[in-house]
């Protein structure tokens, strides 16, 4: 149940926008809590200067995650009590982790986005503008086969599946147009959750309507029997889809339990997309604060990488600093304290963002059940490979729990301000020598092998012009591999790539590695069932 404290110590949404210069007349509240920000504002501000980015990532988490989005907002929280000009960037929740297994997205204990109910529910229909703008084309893409297929689509090449924001694995794999000729051309399909959605994708990686709508006009939806790709502008629906994202594009403005602001925007999947939370609201964000904290998915060799890979280099825009959450329970999952176990994990992450030419801080998350004899033991690891770690208690206590933390990030953005943008390979080299890339400079792989399916997929995106495209591996993220069960860090492995898929509306190729499952099933008890309304109209049971 959200608790009343908390809503009364909240601000309201007008005075948090004054905080950031925003005049209360060119917001767009949703209620006394939420607001909406127009993208107006951020062309008009497009010759401020920037503030300071600051990426939050993790080491190769548990199954239960280790608290990259409470140390975001904590870490926030810290900076505006030592006085900075502080902005939070958040993804949205999806309701398929809310009721299952997962929770919401919001943080957790004393470091929290607020309203949390609202904004892991319903929020402001983000999520069910990117569903229907997906599911309108499905619907368009259905009613050409049906009225005579002008474009020769092949229905058995048709890659563009229906959405919904809950896991629901009956849906996986479907068949529609069964019943007769009346309704529709029978053919396979499925569904994906919401946040799978490529419509999510570009919506998170524009820069504005003009841009969404030409990224949903180059949208592959399928292929003809020819072999040529079928996009969204040959159904002519790119207009219509772009009406249903219009109000969708604006940030959303919230406010953290400390009433720092944040802007939470966009839910993308971390493995098949970016994993990271607009580009609008992240640009928007430098422009109006001089310190901007944001996370992205997994760890560093999928989220972090993928930032920047694919959202720097779309956004223009690169993190002075770089957080990486451990805690004592991931370097235990992982096989210890040793060079091949969880300090070995740890040690991986690390090189992997000084690839970036960024050297980071380590925030280790404290537990209640944490030793001080296991923190510090990390910490003087850390000190062995020239890092600086500190022990963050901002679950408990907030942003004060968070103070060092800041104070260390505040000095690692000080000795990075003349740092230069560094990616690990360029656009124009091949789809392979990217893929090798990472495998070998981020996974610690000794080289990449190809299934038929995938070899077939490199050279129909080659033909189609599709090589100078970043790429989105999609992996476990339970391993610095592509199998969960290797922990640690694995040495003498290969990646083994089954197939590579198409987003030519976001702008990238998804490489899947393994089983990649992109509509989540429910436990066996979900949080769903813990659910209930009081009779005073609270609800009690929500995460």
């Amino acid at each position: 149940m959200q608790s009343l404290n908390n809503l009364k110590q909240l601000r309201k949404i007008k005075d948090v926008a004054a905080d950031l210069g925003l005049d209360y007349d060119n917001i767009l509240p949703h209620g006394h809590y939420i607001a909406k920000i127009p993208i107006d504002h951020l062309s008009a501000r497009k010759n401020d200067p920037d503030g300071n980015l600051i990426l939050v990532s993790a080491m190769t988490p548990t199954p239960q995650g280790e608290g990259k989005t409470t140390t975001t907002i904590g870490l926030g929280d810290a900076l505006r009590q030592l006085g900075y000009n502080t902005l939070i960037c958040l993804r949205e929740p999806s309701l398929g982790p809310y009721f299952g297994v997962k929770g919401g997205g919001t943080g957790a204990g004393a470091s929290q986005v607020m309203p949390a109910e609202d904004i892991n529910l319903h929020f402001v229909g983000d999520m069910y503008s990117v569903s229907k703008a997906n599911n309108l084309l499905s619907a368009m893409i259905d009613n050409h086969l049906q009225h005579g297929n002008e474009l020769g689509i092949d229905p058995r090449r048709i890659v563009w599946k229906r959405v919904m924001d809950l896991n629901d694995r009956a849906l996986r794999e479907i068949f529609v147009g069964l019943g007769g000729v009346h309704h529709g051309i029978p053919r396979p399909d499925g569904f994906n959750i919401t946040p799978a959605s490529e419509v999510m994708a570009m919506l998170c990686l524009t820069d504005s309507y003009q841009e969404l709508g030409q990224r949903l006009a180059r949208t592959v939806v399928g292929f003809t029997y020819k072999g040529n790709p079928v996009r969204v502008s040959d159904i002519h629906a790119e207009g219509a889809m772009q009406v249903l994202l219009r109000d969708a594009i604006h940030p959303n403005l919230v406010q953290t339990l400390e009433n720092t602001p944040a802007l939470v925007h966009g839910g993308p999947f971390a493995n098949i997309a970016q994993g990271t939370n607009t580009s609008i609201a992240t640009r928007m964000a430098l422009k109006l604060a001089n310190y901007v904290v944001t996370e992205a998915g997994f760890a560093t060799d999928l989220g972090a990488e993928k930032f920047f890979h694919i959202k720097c280099r779309s956004a223009g825009i690169f993190p002075k600093a770089v957080v990486i959450v451990v805690t004592v329970k991931a370097i235990n999952y992982h096989g210890g304290m040793n060079d091949s176990g969880g300090f070995g994990n740890l040690n991986k992450h690390i090189e992997n963002i000084r690839a970036f030419g960024i050297n980071p801080v380590v925030s280790i998350n404290r537990f209640g059940d944490d030793s001080e004899e296991d923190l510090n033991k990390i910490v003087a690891h850390c000190n062995t490979q020239h890092v600086e770690a500190v022990i963050s208690d901002n679950f408990r206590k907030g942003g004060a729990g968070a103070v060092d933390l800041a104070k260390a990030v505040i000095s690692n953005v000080q000795a990075s301000q003349d740092s230069k943008a560094k990616y690990l390979y360029a656009l124009d080299q091949t789809l392979e020598h990217k893929i090798e890339t990472l495998a070998i400079r981020l996974y610690g792989a000794d080289g990449v092998d190809y299934e038929q399916k995938a070899l077939t997929d490199l050279e129909l995106l080659n033909r189609h012009g599709y090589e100078n495209f970043p790429v989105c591996v999609a992996k476990t993220p339970k391993s610095l591999s592509d199998n969960p069960k290797l922990t640690g860090r694995p040495r003498n492995f290969r990646i083994t790539v089954n197939e590579l898929r198409l987003s030519a509306g976001a702008g990238f190729v998804v490489v899947i590695c393994g089983n990649i499952m992109t509509m989540p099933g429910l436990p066996k008890v979900p949080a769903a069932t813990r659910i209930k309304v009081l009779p005073d109209g609270s609800v009690t049971g929500l995460a």
